[in-house]
């Protein structure tokens, strides 16, 4: 009896130790969508629950309580059959050391989610080839949301997801979706990790680790030095600003960011540079400049 205790937890353990990287919230809605039988619908969202959730994505070695807390919102918009037009929501959080809150990482919203689904496809990844842009789409975001939540706890963590989600979009070039293409001034999947592993743009990397992991991480110990670490951390954007058409990166963070930034500095916030940190905000991001007013 005690061998087979014993035997159990180790198994337990083993599985512990090797969990699975994602907590992921999966939902499709398809209010838009005329009719009662919404049990495609159901099935999918299932599907890739189950998929996102218990696949390895990576060879970390991952405790329960450390995996990514994000979420995927599917909105069906229009069907033909199998054929589905929709949009995509992805959100991430990362946990701030020492504390109970929960940082927004990613705040991205793709209006190019369309496929082709019929209810029971097995969700079948091959890193080789272009087999379903479902598939492909959600293997993307997968590892974009490892990637830059790795790069938020080490300079540059999240090479190997990054490099997977590059090779992901190289192999769906193939499908000849617009999504996947190289098209100036498109905000796009190609974009995305064009711009995240350019090497003229890696100061946003940088961003990434110096504003969470020397930062935020050390808020509780002194939030007056995390401040101002964390106000230097977002002066380097404006190295960034004009370096690429439609300034993607910068849209990236403060579609995660601004809210906290202005939770950060409108409490009164006695450093440095606040005042050219708020000159910078509206230069680089006019398109929050209601919220930069709450910093006066």
């Amino acid at each position: 009896m005690h061998k087979l205790t014993l035997l159990f937890i180790l198994v337990f353990s083993f599985f512990s130790l090797n969990a699975q990287e994602l907590n992921c919230l999966v939902t499709v809605n398809s209010d838009q969508i005329a009719g009662s039988n919404k049990q495609v619908f159901n099935t999918l969202q299932q599907s890739l629950n189950e998929y996102i959730n218990q696949t390895k994505w990576t060879n970390r070695i991952v405790k329960p309580e450390e995996r990514v807390n994000c979420a995927m919102t599917i909105i069906i918009t229009s069907r033909d059959n199998n054929n589905f037009t929709a949009t995509l929501q992805v959100q991430s959080t990362r946990p701030v050391y020492n504390s109970s809150y929960a940082s927004p990482i990613l705040n991205i919203k793709d209006n190019e989610f369309n496929f082709k689904y019929n209810e029971f496809d097995p969700l079948i990844y091959n890193k080789n080839s272009f087999d379903s842009n479902l598939v492909s789409s959600i293997v993307f975001y997968a590892n974009i949301i490892l990637g830059i939540d790795a790069d938020t706890f080490s300079k540059y963590g999240g090479e190997t997801e990054l490099k997977e989600a590059q090779n992901v979009m190289l192999q769906a070039q193939q499908s000849g979706l617009s999504s996947w293409q190289n098209v100036v001034g498109k905000q796009n999947r190609y974009a995305l990790i064009d711009n995240v592993l350019s090497p003229k743009l890696k100061v946003y990397r940088d961003l990434l680790y110096n504003y969470h992991r020397k930062g935020f991480d050390n808020i509780v110990k002194s939030k007056a030095s995390a401040q101002q670490t964390i106000e230097t951390s977002l002066l380097t954007l404006e190295r960034i600003f004009n370096k690429t058409v439609g300034n993607y990166l910068i849209r990236l963070f403060f579609d995660a960011k601004a809210d906290e930034i202005v939770s950060m500095y409108s409490e009164d916030a006695k450093t440095r540079n606040k005042d050219r940190l708020i000159q910078s905000l509206r230069k680089i991001s006019p398109n929050n400049n209601s919220k930069w007013r709450k910093l006066d």
